[in-house]
């Protein structure tokens, strides 16, 4: 697969999944100008975690190619966007540039075709996401959950699981459904265990 130039919004905590939906609101002026550029040219930024909480930290390898959907724009220049995730990329190199927003060159990963789990898999996940929500104090419509499709279901948990930044990124970068599926099921059952408060990062 060709190499494309991606301009990215490194952000810890903060995933996007192929076919998913991220909201974001841009204030920093570095990140405003990527929107602006993006804009002007093809609505693509690609989101990534850092591997640190600091500026210029080394990025992770997988990130998620999302497209701007919608666009509010303020007064003082701010944007509102959504993102809908388009494709998984692996950074092959981060790109030197003069722009204030940083560039990677990398490869869309093509994902696997028509994934669904088995009734079992399904059914256990289901109950584990249930124990864990209940432990958690979360209010859940259970009846909508069960008319979700398994990529979205098991997708859209991964996206806003309210894990640690590497456990998040350990989901975004499973080869396929199932592997993400038991990757999920195993972390849910620790944090189901842990003290609500502890290790939670807050989605920005």
């Amino acid at each position: 697969m060709s190499a494309r130039r991606i301009s990215i919004f490194p952000l810890t905590g903060a995933l996007l999944f192929p076919g998913l939906q991220l909201p974001l609101h841009i204030f920093e002026p570095r990140y405003r100008a990527m929107v602006g550029d993006s804009l002007a040219r093809d609505r693509m930024i690609g989101m990534i975690q850092p591997q640190e909480n600091r500026e210029g930290a080394p990025l992770y390898t997988i990130g998620c190619l999302g497209k701007i959907e919608d666009v509010e724009t303020s007064e003082d220049g701010r944007y509102n966007i959504v993102l809908t995730g388009e494709a998984r990329f692996r950074v092959l190199r981060e790109l030197e540039v003069s722009t204030p927003f940083r560039q990677v060159e990398a490869e869309l990963i093509e994902e696997p075709a028509n994934e669904v789990l088995a009734f079992a898999e399904r059914a256990g996940f289901e109950s584990e996401a249930r124990s864990f929500a209940d432990a958690q104090g979360y209010s859940v419509d259970w009846e909508s959950v069960a008319r979700l499709d398994d990529v979205s279901l098991i997708n859209g948990l991964s996206q806003i699981a309210p894990f640690d930044a590497a456990s998040k990124q350990a989901l975004l970068e499973a080869p396929d459904l199932k592997s993400r599926c038991e990757l999920l099921v195993q972390l849910m059952e620790f944090y189901g265990r842990s003290d609500p408060d502890e290790d939670r990062v807050t989605l920005q």
